[in-house]
């Protein structure tokens, strides 16, 4: 029996069921704000001839077929020539094309062309190679040499032009797993367009650690200004690099410390690394401190640091600093190797346990810096009240230092920044709001302390936390999480691995189940606890909702080692006990033989239970890459190379020269519908991290769907895959080979027009001869005006001069310079920018 800790009613006094309708209606009237794209054009090389692929707008269907969506249809054009019409799919094989051809696609709604792309050439190999300028390594404060990995990536749209730019991490060759000891390099995070263009790149410095748990970043429009931002954990130390044309540094500024932090003394120059004499100093402190932690204080831990040792009394307190450092010497040398062999803290170093924390937009164009604030929670202490000391395994920086960070549509309508630290013994979640000027703290949501009789020797792990609401949220987070609408109100919700926080910041459920025979506690009740893979998807066409499938670490303390739960209830389906740390599990429509996705953690099983085979596929990640809508896997880690397999055909491709990220995890840069038609690009670093290469799938398709970037959830996967052990992204619809067209929902989305995206129209009704003469002339030079006036922070004068921009349009002497069609569309973009820019 299931048991999941719901709130009785929903927000503003509604019932749950009430709440949820009047979020569907609230739904209905907006829709999600979502960058403008553009057509997504690419060409490719084949063995066969040229194969495209392009984008199709959800705004763009107007029904369905046996085999896809209808709605617009494309012409395709070779070097000005019609070759094509294509009806059931946006994807072309042009047999005699080459690399000198030149194409373009022309929408056609009711027979007529009512836009053309822009022109691209082919590809000059089967992949698209990324040029990136990899940082210079350096040396740690202990002698070892370190060099730079292109490490995980993200997408948006920067400058507003309708393309994609690539964000990429670099991590150090010494970039550690937060439980390791030891020194890292600086992390940096660099932007560059399609072209290769390195528009900045930020310095995280030497107070941020590198590692997959500390360094998640978003790339998202926060603001609906159609340009994304960058946000990020920051510190002193952290700051933006520009460059010329050349690759020459032409400035370096830092982030803008909080006045309160820089009348405290701190500054860019601080260094908070831990050495081990450090380490062993900030022992000594805090032990001559004891007296006087609120925990003693309050009497929830001993009064003597003897009692927490369980040795016989010796001093007085509180401590004389010679007294410290003799229980400081005893803790390290006896009482810490005794708990464990790995408890080696003579050599403790590299982490960063003090300094001040911040959280900072960027603005995802230029790099300039934004808006900074401190980072919530504070780490509070090294982890001493994390827990980070009291298990056998002493791990101090462990539990406090676990960062996750993701995009909500929490009000259905506008995207919000999640920002957490904890989930193994106490959790909170931060949600934030970006206007273009402010963070504004939507809601936080906090478990509490996990309560320790000693916080030297004590089982944290699976304690309620002291916040009543959110006490049960302990123990339950994954290392990723994942945001979708599980209870159909037109809102999203936060999944925190086995527990989901509500759009409104209540606690939704908290998963519990009953422990096994077998397991340490039979017949109690326990959290479904911590893993290490999480997929939220409409895993079983035949049932109502969402489902989420994950893996459970905590072995005999666990119900399940894995479980498929109700998405919106967090009642488990299915799942098994295993007694045992399992750690990886994947879901995916890998045997069209069987309905629904196959999910597979220790064995390979159908949506409903049914054990297939005891062999699993590869867990790393996996990408819709097939032509029938299948799902394919990702392998390689390592200094493996990565290919991607089929279960039923093989290997359908092998990125020789290529690597995958962040050791055993096997992750490539990134997996997601970047360009192209709705199957997903593989994205991978080169061996020598000098480029990103990527993969495009050119097998034909007769299926014809919107780009899975119009799809909210998916939207928002892309945003968190970079976030702890990377996940794959799904769409809110079932997503395999027996796909119902008729129940793929037509997403309720706004799309901003800016002035960059009118000027690329009004360039291309030019190329295509819709718009000429003195009236082109006119109107490129009133954006440029506008943007000026922009930039200057002008709104009253931008908003005249697009004003004006519409009059050069309806006069009747600029009749004869455009067409009806370029007059209207140009009209409407330009007037839905005179709305927005007058609602600010």
């Amino acid at each position: 029996m299931l048991f999941s800790l719901l709130p009785q009613i929903g927000s503003m006094g509604y019932s749950r069921a009430e709440t949820k309708e009047k979020g569907a209606e609230r739904h209905a009237e907006k829709g999600a704000m979502l960058e403008h794209l553009d057509r997504g054009l690419v060409a490719v090389t084949t063995s066969e001839g040229v194969f495209i692929s392009w984008r199709l707008m959800a705004d763009e269907v107007t029904g369905h077929s046996d085999t896809g969506l209808t709605g617009a249809n494309f012409n395709v054009y070779r070097d000005g020539a019609k070759i094509a019409t294509v009806n059931d799919s946006t994807n072309y094989l042009d047999e005699e094309g080459n690399l000198d051809s030149e194409y373009v696609v022309a929408k056609v709604i009711d027979g007529e062309e009512v836009e053309k792309s822009s022109p691209v050439s082919p590809w000059k190999n089967s992949y698209y190679e990324l040029p990136l300028q990899k940082p210079e390594g350096g040396v740690t404060p202990t002698g070892e040499s370190y060099s730079y990995n292109a490490n995980d990536m993200n997408v948006g749209d920067v400058n507003g032009d309708g393309q994609y730019e690539f964000v990429v991490k670099w991590d150090p060759t010494n970039s550690k797993d937060v439980s390791q000891s030891g020194y890292t390099g600086k992390t940096y995070i660099d932007t560059y367009t399609f072209d290769g263009e390195l528009l900045y790149r930020i310095d995280l410095g030497v107070n941020i650690r590198s590692g997959a748990h500390y360094t998640p970043f978003l790339v998202y429009d926060f603001d609906g200004n159609g340009k994304a931002e960058i946000m990020m954990k920051t510190a002193p130390g952290t700051k933006i690099i520009k460059y010329d044309e050349k690759g020459n540094i032409t400035s370096e500024e830092y982030i803008t410390m909080p006045q309160k932090d820089s009348e405290a003394g701190y500054s860019h120059q601080d260094d908070y690394r831990m050495s081990s004499k450090d380490y062993y100093e900030h022992i000594v402190e805090m032990f001559m401190g004891w007296h006087e932690h609120e925990e003693v204080v309050k009497g929830n831990w001993p009064e003597t640091l003897e009692e927490c040792f369980g040795i016989e009394p010796k001093y007085d307190y509180p401590l004389s600093k010679e007294d410290a450092e003799s229980l400081a010497d005893y803790f390290i040398d006896e009482y810490a190797p005794k708990r464990s062999s790995h408890n080696n803290l003579r050599e403790f170093e590299g982490f960063i346990l003090e300094g001040p924390e911040y959280l900072t937009v960027f603005d995802g164009e230029t790099g300039d810096e934004l808006d900074t604030i401190h980072y919530k929670p504070g780490r509070h202490d090294d982890g001493l009240m994390w827990g980070d000391y009291a298990t056998s395994r002493i791990e101090p920086g462990n539990r406090v230092d676990r960062f996750l960070a993701g995009v909500a549509y929490l009000d259905g309508e506008k995207p919000y920044a999640i920002f957490s630290r904890g989930y193994y013994t106490r959790a909170a979640i931060v949600s934030y709001s970006w206007n273009g000027e402010d963070l504004e703290e939507y809601w936080t949501v906090d478990s509490g302390w996990t309560p320790m009789s000693n916080p030297f020797n004590d089982s944290p792990h699976g304690t309620p936390g002291t916040n009543n609401e959110f006490s049960s949220l302990t123990t339950q987070g994954f290392h990723s999480m994942s945001t979708a609408d599980v209870d159909n109100d037109g809102n999203q919700e936060v999944i925190y691995g086995s527990a989901t926080i509500d759009h409104d910041g209540s606690l939704l459920y908290s998963s519990f189940d009953t422990l096994p025979e077998g397991s340490a506690d039979p017949g109690a009740k326990a959290r479904l606890g911590h893993g290490d893979a999480l997929h939220v998807a409409d895993i079983d066409p035949d049932r109502s909702g969402l489902e989420i499938y994950a893996v459970h670490e905590r072995a005999t303390s666990a119900p399940y080692g894995y479980s498929l739960r109700d998405a919106e209830t967090g009642e488990v389906i299915y799942g098994k006990y295993t007694g045992k740390d399992t750690g990886r599990g994947m879901i995916g429509d890998i045997d069209p033989n069987y309905r629904g996705l196959e999910t597979w953690a220790v064995d390979l099983r159908t949506t409903d239970g049914e054990r297939l085979a005891s062999d699993t596929p590869g867990t790393n990640m996996n990408i819709k890459w097939s032509a029938d809508m299948t799902t394919q896997i990702v392998n390689g880690e390592l200094e493996e190379t990565p290919t991607i397999e089929n279960t039923v055909k093989g290997t359908v491709l092998t990125a020789t020269g290529t690597r995958t990220n962040n050791g055993t995890k096997g992750n490539p840069s990134l997996v997601a519908d970047v360009f192209g038609d709705w199957r997903e690009e593989l994205l991978v670093r080169t061996k020598d991290s000098s480029s990103i290469r990527m993969y495009v799938s050119t097998e034909e398709t007769d299926h014809k769907l919107y780009t899975l970037m119009q799809d909210v959830q998916y939207r928002t996967g892309i945003a968190w895959q970079n976030s702890g052990y990377n996940q794959p992204s799904y769409p809110s619809f079932y997503f395999g080979s027996d796909i119902e067209w008729g129940s793929v929902p037509l997403p309720n989305i706004q799309t901003p027009s800016t002035l960059s995206t009118l000027q690329k129209q009004v360039n291309e009704y030019e190329v295509i001869g819709e718009l000429t003469g003195p009236l082109a002339v006119q109107l490129s030079k009133t954006i440029d005006q506008a943007n000026h006036h922009l930039e200057k922070g002008s709104t009253k004068n931008a908003i005249r001069l697009v004003k004006k921009f519409l009059f050069h349009l309806e006069r009747k002497s600029s009749a004869p310079y455009i067409s009806n069609k370029a007059k209207i569309d140009l009209a409407s973009q330009a007037e839905y920018i005179v709305r927005m820019l007058e609602s600010k």
